[in-house]
């Protein structure tokens, strides 16, 4: 790590201990108790509440609601009381009814309560007043839970995946639940009595009525802090956690429409396979907790949503593999300020680098031969998390049909990586103080290939704080560093990448180094903000990035050489009116710079929001972008202006508590040069039975870019230093359709299918270059014409200018089906049928209705799945 950000970090962990005395508000604790009682022998957890110590022990039956009447004693009484045994908590619920036969009942996924009444129980089992589980149950038997990483109601960590049980009953009086939540899915510390936070919360839709027995103020940011207390457990230590979970696999696969395999060596390719692997989890002590795997798979796992990027930056998407979801706010800065040094979808994700020829077979992602991952919290309030991994070599089979050559191309080299996140506790206000440290190593070896483009070793990491002062306000700040190490091809590689640019011929601060072997940077920023408050809300911050600053190979990172500031300031209103439950408006503006201080964008956003009387909520935006110098429109040629120009969205969605939701959302843009444009979007949840539902989600969008990046070619004038940076007008259509049936036959057996078919064209015209460097226009070609063998020839006064010809017409289809049965307590089967379907050069517009069958009529194949899992409780 260089220097100055060593000495940066050293002032920011200085500077907490000038500030943490006063930092520390004083917590507002509920005065509400609740004792669980000891029983000998458990209750049989069917739902019924049968039991004799049901009968003989006190329920608490005061609840107020947040909504709709803050404040206001519940409509419906409930009732909830727990017992406890050596093993696990116990929860008898009564929800009382005026109208039964009203009840949400919806059947949904596991973890998906959609509209149905439901109960919540939160525990705060550290009594740190900033963290809590929660574990929903809904009128229908569906289990939900998840993880509260700071003391905020709606932040919630989904991947929590605690094994536990929950059966519900309809009675003439209403419903009644029974839970139990055994003491190996918490953590807790020791001691001979357990005092943990507790917060119980009742939902009820169809009265648009969310009760509490404790109620956090709408006007409040906080959530454990503000907790009761469950006391009387005594006499139970965290257990020794072991839970094995081996799983068999096998795939089939299939091809469909015109096989590209025809000809090809490729063609007899066996098309199924087998595969084993383990998922362990084993309790280090009563705090911290070590998942490993060994070959895992993520066949049940969506597919990722079909995209057409034209940028020079990455697309990043959602993790969705359960290892690397759960436990996963633990390896990252929770606060969700600062580089994002690890990115999980880098560990096992499609190969970085990609072979040329007539047919190319790259794999999806790289194979994991392993990982483990050591997650927890000790009673001192430190937080640890950290992650090892190992992938192994991807490689590309490539087949040219003039030669009839097979090869077998390298595209990444066996890989380990390393993440290590500590995070300390600062009093009961939730102020916390953290680091993050991450390793890659790729064993490239000493032969030439591809895998020689990227670096052989990489670090980051920093530390990062985040202070309560009183019981508003918070300050935030990070300082950290990367270093990357390997050959000069690939050192020079990551300085002319669309992070930095370094071989722009305008600057004069940074330059390529082709001898260089390594590539270092820092990060550095600050924030201040207002969270909680009757009207006023505000934020101010500064960031910085310098030139060399990479993160790429572990983390996320799309530019480098930044420097940022961003200002904020909300005024809302909490409290229901005549006209409308609740609303609030905010201004923000922001400007960035690269190192050499060119301003790159500015932009200045009025922002609102309101919920309506019926809990319809609507959302608008407006922005207005001014002119400016852009440093990668050219894709590392000189400076570009910008055109200004102005944007907008707006979207309206019904009450959430509805059994049929929708939202629509619409926007439109215009700026300088020719660019406008505009989309539309839409969703619509339809409940046809209490266990069918389906869904709908059609999107379009019609736009030109005025100017958008081509290629770069030679011959060009002294005003743009000898290079011509082509550029065109691209009228894109795009289209998509996604479509989900979702089939419940219990909360525990499920039949869930997704499609999406999805169609997008890019038709350039005004082909030109650029003017001059740091201008805004282009000087226009005098004709362009497409060839037959798929070039564009460019005719500009005496010279012919050849490249290839942009445009295209995508058409794509990709679909999931999966029978999803926990046939026990954490064990699973699963079958899976997928569908991936592609053509890129398909005719017609994609906007007509023709898209749906152009895409279902793709070539591409089907793999059939089948996936068994065992959960063994040993300890």
């Amino acid at each position: 790590m260089p220097r100055s950000a060593l000495v940066l970090a050293a002032f920011f962990v200085l500077l907490l201990g000038g500030l943490s005395a006063r930092a520390q508000p004083s917590a507002p604790v509920s005065e509400r108790r609740l004792a669980a009682v000891r029983v000998e022998q458990a209750p049989r957890v069917d739902g019924v509440l049968d039991d004799d110590i049901w009968r003989r022990i006190p329920f608490t039956s005061d609840f107020l609601q947040k909504e709709p009447e803050q404040g206001k004693p519940s409509s419906l009484r409930t009732e909830v009381a727990f017992v406890y045994d050596a093993e696990a908590l116990y929860v008898g619920a009564r929800m009382a009814s005026d109208k039964p036969e009203d009840i949400e009942t919806v059947m949904t996924r596991r973890d998906e309560s959609g509209s149905a009444e439901r109960l919540i129980i939160s525990l705060d089992t550290y009594r740190d007043r900033r963290t809590a589980y929660s574990f929903a149950v809904t009128a229908a038997g569906v289990r939900v839970d998840w993880y509260h990483p700071q003391d905020h109601e709606y932040v919630r960590d989904s991947s929590y995946s605690p094994v536990w049980e929950a059966r519900t009953t309809q009675t003439p009086e209403g419903w009644v639940a029974e839970l139990r939540i055994p003491f190996s899915q918490l953590r807790f510390n020791a001691a001979e009595e357990q005092v943990w936070g507790l917060n119980i919360n009742r939902y009820i839709p169809r009265r648009n009525e969310d009760a509490f027995w404790v109620v956090v103020p709408r006007d409040v940011t906080g959530w454990a802090s503000h907790f009761g207390e469950l006391t009387g457990i005594r006499g139970v230590a965290p257990s020794r956690r072991i839970e094995v979970v081996p799983y068999l696999a096998g795939d089939l696969q299939a091809v469909s429409g015109a096989n590209p395999r025809a000809g090809t060596p490729f063609e007899s390719r066996r098309s199924y396979s087998g595969r084993a692997g383990l998922d362990a989890k084993i309790g280090l002590g009563p705090n911290l907790t070590l998942d490993a795997t060994v070959n895992p798979d993520f066949g049940q796992v969506d597919a990722d949503p079909a995209q057409v990027n034209l940028t020079v930056f990455e697309n990043f998407f959602e993790e969705r593999r359960p290892f690397f979801t759960e436990g996963g706010q633990l390896l990252n800065n929770s606060s969700g300020y600062g580089p994002v040094y690890f990115y999980s979808r880098r560990v096992g994700g499609a190969p970085r680098l990609s072979a040329r020829a007539d047919f190319v077979e790259s794999p999806r992602a790289s194979t994991i031969w392993g990982a483990a991952k050591l997650t927890g919290r000790l009673s001192s309030g430190l937080s640890l998390g950290a992650l090892g991994a190992f992938t192994g070599d991807a490689f590309a089979d490539t087949y040219d049909f003039a030669s009839g050559t097979q090869d077998r191309v390298k595209l990444d080299s066996r890989t380990g990586f390393g993440v290590l996140r500590a995070q300390q506790e600062l009093g009961p206000g939730g102020s916390v103080v953290g680091a993050t440290l991450t390793t890659m190593y790729r064993h490239i070896g000493d032969g030439q290939g591809l895998t020689r483009q990227l670096a052989r070793e990489a670090y980051s990491g920093g530390a990062d704080f985040r202070l309560r002062l009183g019981t508003d306000y918070f300050i935030s700040g990070y300082a950290g560093g990367s270093l990357v190490r390997g050959d000069p091809e690939a050192i020079t590689r990551l300085q002319e990448s669309s992070a930095r640019y370094f071989q722009r011929p305008d600057q004069t601060y940074v330059g390529v180094n082709p001898e260089a072997t390594s590539l270092s940077g820092y990060a550095v920023g600050a924030k201040v903000e207002r969270v909680s408050g009757e009207h006023w809300l505000w934020n101010a911050s500064a960031n910085a990035l310098s030139p060399g600053f990479e993160l790429n190979d572990l983390g996320r990172l799309n530019t480098a050489d930044d420097l940022d500031v961003n200002l904020g300031l909300t005024y809302r209103e909490t409290n229901p009116g005549r006209l409308l439950r609740n609303w609030e408006l905010g201004l923000s503006a922001a400007s960035n710079w690269n190192y050499g201080l060119t301003r790159q964008s500015s932009y200045l956003e009025l922002t609102g929001s309101a919920t309506f009387p019926n809990f319809w909520a609507g959302e608008f935006r407006v922005t207005y972008l001014p002119r400016a110098f852009s440093d990668s429109l050219t894709r590392g040629g000189p400076l570009m202006q910008t055109g200004q120009g102005v944007d907008g969205e707006v979207i309206l969605e019904n009450s959430f508590n509805d059994t049929t939701r929708w939202n629509v959302s619409g926007g439109a843009w215009a700026y300088e040069l020719g660019t406008r444009g505009g989309f539309v979007s839409a969703s619509l949840t339809l409940q046809l039975h209490r266990r069918l539902r389906l869904g709908l989600e059609p999107s379009a969008s019609l736009y030109t870019e005025g100017v958008q990046y081509v290629d770069t070619l030679a011959g060009g004038r002294a005003e743009t230093f000898g290079k011509r940076y082509v550029f065109g007008a691209v009228q894109r259509r795009e289209v998509a359709l996604r479509l989900r049936a979702n089939l419940f036959l219990s909360p525990d057996l499920s039949i869930e299918a997704y499609a999406e078919p999805f169609a997008s064209s890019g038709s350039f015209s005004g082909f030109g270059e650029l003017e001059r460097a740091g201008g805004l226009t282009l000087r226009r070609y005098d004709s362009s014409s497409r060839l037959a063998d798929g070039g564009l020839e460019l005719v500009d006064g005496g010279t012919t200018l050849r490249l290839d010809d942009p445009d295209f017409n995508l058409r794509s289809f990709r679909s999931n089906v999966v029978l999803r049965w926990e046939w026990r307590p954490g064990s699973t089967l699963f079958l899976v049928w997928q569908q991936d379907r592609s053509r890129g050069s398909a005719q017609g517009n994609p906007l007509s209705p023709r898209f749906l069958g152009d895409s279902l009529t793709s070539p591409g194949g089907h793999t059939f799945a089948l996936k068994l899992s065992w959960w063994f409780p040993a300890g």
